[in-house]
Order: structure tokens, then C-alpha cells, then sequence
């Protein structure tokens, strides 16, 4: 099947022109003035804007937290996604102590194979990290999952040492991997969380005074001094503080191979929302916790600067009765916030229609970035002839308004309710098929399969990610 989409304005990364696009078996064949040229569809996209397909680096889909499951599972989630213009989807496969990690990926490829409605790939998170288990990071990387989420916070649970994260480092330099770090100051959150359960300060908004911008500049830091020492490059996930925007800067600025993302929650979302009453404060818990409003503008400063490269949504939506188990201890309360569905319009209202950045920093954060990254390009966060064929076709004069009366998102509320964005999806496509058409999904069964990542541009000599 042969697809044309006509008169867009094409934005990448580097790029802004119109031209038409020509698409084949998934892939696109041509771009150019392809006036008179014969498809099996048309897609008129004359007056909208045509991006690369938006690639979430940070997901987590039907995973298991704190007792519970979080509330989206691979249908509803990439369903989610796909309406909100993202094509591919990076989730976390979590490895159980004492386990080989690639047994937990196993069980993370049976939960998405036949559900997925956009393509997924997946990081690992080592919880557990022997000498004996090294050999499985290797063979990770040989099954297209080359990245490793590490975690500095929650001892005794997902933490490891800083003897282990060095550990990890070091065999990434040798097979090609790359290490992501989960920055917290574990042991000293830990001993702020006694003292606030101790004094019976036990509701929701002392889970973020128990986690203070500090503890997470803090890790930011030793995990960069960590990476400098191993020589390898890092990516540091949901960054959410001023402190640590400085951090990566000031490592970069000397030349340290660091990349960081943060959530749209960390730009837009105060830790007011925690104390909302009724127990509606539990819905924001989530790690870290979100800050005082002076941390937005340094991080959509760092976004605009290159300081911080991609914007995942760190996706791990719950419905309300699944949080009441921590009514009378906010340590038991499930973190996480949703976010799939949301984080292009976002992003494209509060960052380009703001004139915080440019449309082409917009796909760099939101696609190409993260492509690059995570081994994904250029066949994904590109256009361009032999890629694939993951549009959107965007009406920037178009309105969408945020509402859980709407979403697709399977949660029961929407931390943007009522917002009004500039901008509008018409379509999106996944190797060169339709899927969602006016923000409805419309492809007749599930769409996404799995891609495989390869080595991370952050290895590579040259510079490709800003």
C-alpha cells in the first residue's frame, strides 16, 4: 500500500520546508513535489504541520508497584499514546533480586506482543547487580535492549551501591551499553521519612518535604562524578530540580557525556497539588516529588539551552482507591503520575507557543533526541527517505482541551483538567498506516511491535545530541 501525504509543512530537527511525502510498505520513499503522483490513499495536509512520530523514553505500562498494578496496561496506555501523537513507546522491564534480568524481559515482551497500538522498546532496570549477573548485561545488549536503569533512592528495594552503579558503568563501556540513573540520596530520604512518620506528619505533601531538591542535586552530582570516573557517557532520568539542571550543565560545559530528560509535570505541576484536600494530594505522589514553581523556569531554560535533551512522561497513571492504602502513611501510597497522552500538546503549547523554543528544538525534545539516544534512529525521530514512516500531522490553529471526561488514559482524573492548548492532531500515522484520525484510534487491531534498540549516538565521537 502506497501513501501520499500532500502540501505539509515538514519540521525535523533541522529542518523546516514544505514538500509532499511519499510512502511505501512503511517506510518513506520520497519527499519532494510529488504533484500528480498515484497512491492508494491521500492525506491532505496542506496548512498543518507534518512532525516525526513523538518517541516517550520513560514509560511504564502494567507494572507492578506497591501492591497494586499500575492502571494502564499495553492496550489502553499506547492507545493513549498514539493519540497524543507518540509512535513509540520505551518501557521498563524490572528485574526481580537474585533473578537474571533477562527473565523480567521475557515477561515484559508477553504483557505488550499483540497489545501494543504503537511500536515499543524496552529499557531494563537492574535491582541486582552480583558479579555473576554481569554476563546478563551483555546478552541484554545482543537482544536489542541496550540501556540499564539504576537506581540511587529506595534502599533495600531497588538501590543499589555506588560500588554497583560503578560496577554497571564499567561493563557498559566494554558491550556497548548505557546507563540511566534514577538520582536521589536514598539513605538520606529514608532517615526524613522516619522523623515525618515519627511526628505523624503522615499525609500526602510530606512525601515531597521528605524529598528535598538537596537529596536529588546531591545524587545528581555523585552519579555524574561516577560516570566521569568509569568514562562512560549517562543519561539521568526525570530530572525535576533547578540544582540538578546546574549539575548537567556545569558537566557538560567541561565536556562530560551527560544527557538528561525531564516530565512535563516537573515544568508545569507544583507540590501544592499535594496538599489538595479529601486525600486528592495522593494523586501527584510521585519520585521524585514535584517542586515550588521557581524550579520551572531553570528547567524550560535548560530544555531551550541543550542542558537537558528529551522530555519523557515517567507514565504511571493510578485510579484514586488504588492510592487510598496510603491514607495514613504516604510511603505506602503508589507513585506515579499519567502524562502518555498529553506531553507533545504540552510541550508544543507551553514550549513553542510561548516562544520558549523553536518548533525544530520541539521535535528534538520530543522525538529525535531520544531516537538517537536510546539507538532508535535513524529508522524512528526522522524524516526522511528509508525511515519509517511514524507522522503527525498537526493544526497549529487547532485547540485541544484537557479533560478525564475525554482522555483515553485509563485513570480516573487528568493533573491538566480544563487546560486549553494551542494545536490540534489530525492524524497519526505508524509506518505509513493511519491510526488515529481527530484524536479518535482508528486502526482495526493493534498496530506496534517491538523494535529492537542498537548503540546509543551518546558512544559515538561525534556530537548528535544537544
Amino acid at each position: 500500500m502506497t501513501t501520499l501525504v500532500e502540501g505539509g509543512r515538514i519540521v525535523t530537527a533541522a529542518e523546516d520546508y514544505e514538500a509532499d511525502i511519499l510512502i511505501e510498505a512503511g517506510r518513506i520513499r520520497a519527499i519532494g513535489d510529488l504533484e500528480g503522483t498515484e497512491a492508494d490513499e491521500i492525506i491532505d495536509a496542506s496548512g498543518h504541520l507534518v512532525f516525526p512520530g513523538g518517541i516517550d523514553p520513560h514509560t511504564h505500562l502494567d507494572t507492578p508497584v506497591a501492591g497494586t498494578v499500575i492502571s494502564d496496561d499495553f492496550d489502553t496506555g499506547t492507545r493513549a499514546a498514539a493519540v497524543g501523537g507518540t509512535t513509540t513507546i520505551i518501557d521498563f522491564a524490572i528485574q526481580e533480586k537474585g533473578a537474571d534480568p533477562r527473565s523480567s524481559l521475557m515477561r515484559w515482551h508477553e504483557m505488550a506482543d499483540g497489545k501494543a497500538a504503537v511500536d515499543y522498546a524496552f529499557h531494563q532496570i537492574i535491582t541486582d547487580l552480583p558479579d555473576s549477573l554481569l554476563p546478563s548485561l551483555d546478552g541484554l545488549v545482543t537482544e536489542g535492549v541496550t540501556s540499564f536503569k539504576l537506581f540511587m533512592a529506595y534502599p533495600n528495594v531497588w538501590m543499589l551501591d555506588d560500588g554497583a552503579i560503578f560496577k554497571a558503568m564499567r561493563r557498559t563501556a566494554e558491550n556497548g551499553g548505557f546507563i540511566m540513573l534514577h538520582c536521589e540520596n536514598g539513605h538520606a530520604i529514608d532517615a526524613l521519612v522516619k522523623e515525618s512518620l515519627a511526628r505523624g506528619d503522615s499525609d500526602p505533601i510530606f512525601h515531597a518535604r521528605t524529598r528535598p531538591a538537596l537529596a536529588e542535586d546531591e545524587a545528581t552530582r555523585r552519579g555524574i562524578a561516577l560516570a566521569e570516573m568509569a568514562g562512560v557517557p549517562l543519561y539521568i532520568v526525570h530530572m525535576s530540580s533547578a540544582g540538578s539542571a546546574r549539575a548537567m550543565a556545569e558537566a557538560r560545559e567541561r565536556g562530560v557525556p551527560a544527557y538528561a530528560e525531564t516530565c512535563p509535570h516537573y515544568l508545569l505541576l507544583t507540590d501544592e497539588r499535594l496538599a489538595e484536600p479529601g486525600f486528592r494530594g495522593s494523586q501527584y505522589v510521585c519520585s521524585p516529588p514535584l517542586r515550588s514553581a521557581d524550579h520551572h523556569d531553570p528547567l524550560w531554560d535548560a530544555l531551550a539551552a541543550g542542558d537537558l535533551q528529551t522530555v519523557g512522561t515517567d507514565h504511571a497513571p493510578f485510579f484514586f482507591e488504588q492510592r487510598l492504602v496510603g491514607k495514613d502513611d504516604f510511603t505506602k501510597i503508589p507513585n506515579g503520575l499519567p502524562g502518555i497522552e498529553w506531553r507533545m500538546g504540552l510541550l508544543y503549547h507551553f514550549g513553542v507557543a510561548l516562544g520558549r523554543f523553536s518548533l525544530n528544538r520541539f521535535v528534538e525534545i520530543t522525538s529525535t533526541n531520544a531516537a538517537k539516544l536510546f539507538g532508535l534512529y535513524p529508522r524512528k525521530g526522522e524524516i526522511a527517505p528509508g525511515s519509517d514512516a511514524d507522522l503527525v500531522v498537526f493544526d497549529p490553529a487547532g485547540s485541544t482541551e484537557l479533560s478525564v471526561a475525554t482522555q483515553v488514559t485509563n485513570c480516573d482524573y487528568n493533573p491538566y483538567e480544563g487546560m486549553v492548548l494551542q494545536g490540534a492532531i489530525r492524524a497519526v500515522l505508524l509506518r505509513g498506516r493511519a491510526i488515529v484520525r481527530d484524536g479518535r484510534y482508528v486502526a482495526p487491531r493493534p498496530a506496534g511491535g517491538f523494535v529492537r534498540s542498537a548503540e546509543s549516538a551518546a558512544l559515538s565521537s561525534s556530537t548528535l545530541v544537544s
